[in-house]
């Protein structure tokens, strides 16, 4: 997982305000978002959150740290005194340092400001300085109860994953009143019995509408994690981290070892949650995701991926669709599942692939693209073949979740999950993973299915064992399942060692490409942000899904990152064909088609809207502001997203026109502009003319667009004119 040790040369302000007896205080600052921090004797706090020009978010209460560990069975008291001597506080971050003679424990409580904006960051570590084995409770990342007006009108916002399909809602904006209580749940599945509460992607925003100034929180880490959230009269409590359900939670922390909680980010904002998404992207862009990923000017790309032939794809498919995907101008080829021998037997079919892999890939790149390939790399299966994941084998057995029946059999594409955290497994896993990317000469790999385990009933992995009166076993989706009290030790062990196996591949393959799948949005979070490159957002491909699904993340991570597959799609006139292309041409933009399908018409069209994407949309996907100007989609009414470039006073309006048919027009009110400017209008299929008008009209009465034409779409280019 990603340290808060990691430097950078930023332009930030720490202050230390006052050394007592009690211990130290400091006050750390970006240009958003001010808090001010204190050592206390036993325990450090967060005293205040400071928007500036606006009131405070102010505490009284201390960090909860752990009370307990256990030795040799046996509960033990930890009492902890801040060492002022070994705190630190310099211009960049402030680690205030806490021991306990007994156990003999050393607790780092850390906040850092990555660059001049955005949110500032925050992480607990417990080392264990003794000589013995100790097990420690949870330890929430960062707890907090603010102390507000008890007539104030908060609002919370929170997102949903996009993970199978959109739901209904998907966005939540939820009146904070007294008596409020809830709880947001992210991991690497989902809840597989559809009978909860759809996981979150690991973020909250609160907002004072009184001041319209509030605070957001996230959480860096894919494993299961928590948000929680409770209002009283004059107070707002909640806490982030680890998810200590099912528990209670324990990990064991060797001699020398350290135990870290999921890295925390806080920050202030203005301008409701578009004002936070824009701030936030950006911070994401610049501290979580890849510097040479943003390098490239073709970033996001535009690909074409073989699923929508589903498992059918074989030498001469790609070959042809590497041929059409050069002509329309895509810059890469992405072969989906199909391709290998078995499950967990991830070489080429050479009844599919009789040359293998590495001619195709050769061939993308003799056309211009890139070549990508779904890998699902955690999973094992029955096939004997050398190099194949087998779990009837000892060793692979030893690293599987739970023991499989004998009449055990995996699906066509997945299999049965191996423990990450086990170093053996871990070991296995990153050779594999290499020899697939150098192989197979890949410049993109995909990871699929579940690759973090969801639970495990041995007692003999690093993680914690299960409790043999809470635990349940069960099978979903070919595959058997793992709960019980020791869940999030489990992920939270095999989530680590996925990011180093990333890690190292980002660092022996700098140009790599990796796309976070599994199974379509259940992964999109912060920490798969820190090491992949772009995300499936859901697992439905439709118009309105593809809408619904970017509606809702782009609330809180770059376009650039957020993929939505557009799939074959009933298209009766060529403005539906377009509608259906420009609903996935938000973000990173994957057909999901065999494009040789398409009609002499169609595929004249979509030459013309990528050669768009890439020229004038992808510039302002990857810099420009965000914000969502309309309600989210439904597919009945209008709907529309708005990109702003306010350094190249450029951007673009997308328009997407419903069913209703006496809806043909619809004004959409944008933002970032300056009243008193003049901005020039582009309706790139000429729905209407080009015009000038101020910025005062676009804002107040809105941008009016007409279309006669149910399910069909306008792409309308605001451009500002010299003052």
């Amino acid at each position: 997982m990603r340290h808060l040790s990691r430097s950078r040369r930023i332009s930030v302000f720490v202050l230390i305000t006052g050394l007592t007896a009690a211990g130290q205080s400091a006050r750390l600052r970006t240009a958003d978002t001010q808090i001010v921090l204190e050592a206390g004797a036993h325990t450090p706090r967060l005293l205040s959150l400071e928007i500036p020009g606006h009131p405070k978010w102010q505490t009284t209460a201390s960090e909860t740290l752990i009370q307990s560990a256990e030795i040799a069975g046996k509960d033990v008291p930890v009492q902890w005194q801040l060492d002022g001597n070994a705190s630190q506080i310099d211009e960049k971050s402030v680690s205030f340092i806490y021991e306990s003679a007994t156990p003999h424990l050393r607790l780092t409580w850390k906040w850092r400001a990555p660059v001049d904006y955005g949110p500032i960051e925050h992480q607990i570590c417990i080392e264990n300085l003794d000589s013995e084995q100790i097990w420690i409770p949870m330890q929430d990342s960062f707890a907090f109860n603010w102390q507000v007006d008890p007539h104030s009108t908060l609002e919370h916002l929170f997102v949903e994953k996009g993970a199978n399909t959109p739901s209904p809602v998907g966005t939540h904006q939820v009146a904070l009143t007294e008596g409020y209580k809830w709880t947001g749940t992210s991991s690497t599945y989902g809840d597989l019995s559809n009978d909860q509460p759809r996981e979150i992607i690991p973020w909250s925003l609160v907002e004072n509408k009184d001041s319209a100034s509030g605070w957001y929180a996230g959480i860096e880490f894919s494993g299961r994690t928590r948000i929680s959230l409770s209002r009283e009269k004059d107070s707002v409590q909640g806490a982030l981290g680890l998810n200590p359900d099912p528990g209670p939670f324990r990990t064991r922390l060797e001699p020398g070892e350290v135990f870290e909680t999921p890295v925390v980010f806080l920050g202030g904002f203005l301008d409701g949650s578009d004002g936070a998404g824009n701030v936030l992207r950006r911070w994401v862009r610049a501290v979580l995701g890849n510097p040479e990923t943003w390098k490239d000017p073709n970033y996001p790309l535009v690909v074409n991926n073989s699923w929508g032939g589903g498992m059918a794809v074989n030498e001469a498919i790609a070959l042809r669709m590497i041929q059409d995907d050069a002509d329309l101008g895509m810059d890469m080829f992405h072969i989906d599942a199909g391709w290998f021998r078995g499950v967990g037997d991830w070489y080429p079919n050479p009844e599919k692939f009789p040359h293998g892999l590495a001619p195709i890939a050769d061939n993308a790149h003799q056309h211009g693209l890139k070549f990508g390939l779904w890998v699902d790399w955690t999973q094992a299966g029955l096939s004997t073949a050398p190099g194949a994941l087998n779990a009837r084998h000892p060793k692979v057995r030893d690293w599987m979740v739970t023991d499989l029946p004998k009449d055990w059999q995996p699906e066509p594409f997945k299999g049965q999950t191996i423990d990450l955290g086990v170093p053996e497994a871990k070991q296995w896993a990153q050779h594999e993973v290499e020899r697939i990317v150098t192989d197979y000469h890949l410049d993109m790999l995909e990871h699929d299915g579940y690759l973090v385990a969801h639970g495990c009933d041995r007692t003999d992995h690093p993680h914690a064992p299960p409790d043999p009166l809470n635990k349940c076993i069960y099978k979903s989706w070919g595959a058997y399942w793992v709960d019980s009290s020791n869940s999030t030790d489990v992920s939270y062990h095999a989530v680590r060692a996925y990011y180093d196996i990333y890690s190292k591949m980002r660092k022996d393959h700098p140009g790599l490409l990796f796309e976070v799948c599994n199974d379509g949005g259940r992964m999109v979070d912060f920490g798969s942000a820190a090491h992949g490159d772009y995300f499936s957002i859901t697992d439905t491909y439709d118009p309105l899904s593809n809408r619904r699904a970017f509606y809702d993340t782009s609330h809180v991570l770059p376009s650039a990152m957020l993929e939505t597959y557009v799939e074959k799609w009933p298209t009766p006139r060529i403005e539906n064909f377009r509608y259906m292309l420009r609903s996935g041409m938000m973000g990173w933009l994957t057909i999901m088609i065999d494009t040789n399908s398409w009609s002499p018409e169609q595929h004249a069209e979509a030459k013309k809207e990528i050669e768009l994407y890439k020229k004038e949309l992808r510039p302002l996907i990857r810099d420009a502001n965000l914000y969502h100007v309309s309600a989210r989609p439904d597919g009945v009414h209008w709907d529309g997203m708005e990109y702003w470039d306010s350094e190249r006073q450029r951007g673009v309006v997308y328009a997407f026109r419903g069913t209703i048919e006496g809806e043909k027009s619809h004004s959409f009110h944008l933002s970032g502009l300056k009243s008193d400017g003049r901005y020039r209008l582009r309706f790139c299929d000429r729905t209407a003319p080009d015009r000038t008008v101020t910025g005062q009209e676009l804002m107040g009465a809105g941008l009016t667009v007409m279309l006669p034409v149910a399910n069909s779409s306008e792409l309308i280019f605001v451009e500002g004119e010299p003052r």
